[in-house]
């Protein structure tokens, strides 16, 4: 009979603690600023500045770097993206004309290709083990 292999606990425990410090940095870096600023010429941006956003980017990347070199590529990929996708959703939710959906796909799509080519980049290479008969 052939056994499958078994995901050990802290493997499965890194998925959401990944998500978990996404979320955190997401509060961090983009939580607190929700107002728009308006110019002088009466248009508006907002509600978050480049310095925040490519802070995020840069903590992001580094959670995952440090999950995918110590052995967790799973969590580095789907834990990252899915703690982005959750904070995005949340945090944008509240637009009526329901654009918000598409800027949540394209985070999860960017956030997706971008850990999965980190972690391709940095994960740790084991020698496959011997198989025992």
């Amino acid at each position: 009979m052939r056994k499958r292999p078994r995901i050990p606990a802290p493997h499965l425990l890194s998925i959401p603690l990944q998500a978990a410090a996404a979320i955190a940095a997401w509060a961090a870096w983009l939580g607190w600023d929700q107002h728009r600023d308006v110019h002088p010429d009466g248009s508006e941006t907002g509600p978050y500045a480049a310095w925040q956003v490519i802070g995020l980017a840069l903590t992001v990347l580094a959670l995952a770097y440090r999950a995918a070199s110590r052995g967790h590529p799973t969590a580095a990929v789907l834990g990252t993206t899915t703690g982005l996708t959750a904070a995005a959703y949340y945090d944008w939710s509240d637009d009526a004309s329901g654009l918000y959906m598409i800027g949540v796909s394209l985070l999860t799509l960017t956030t997706l290709t971008t850990t999965t080519a980190l972690t391709l980049a940095t994960s740790k290479r084991r020698p496959p083990t011997p198989e025992k008969n």
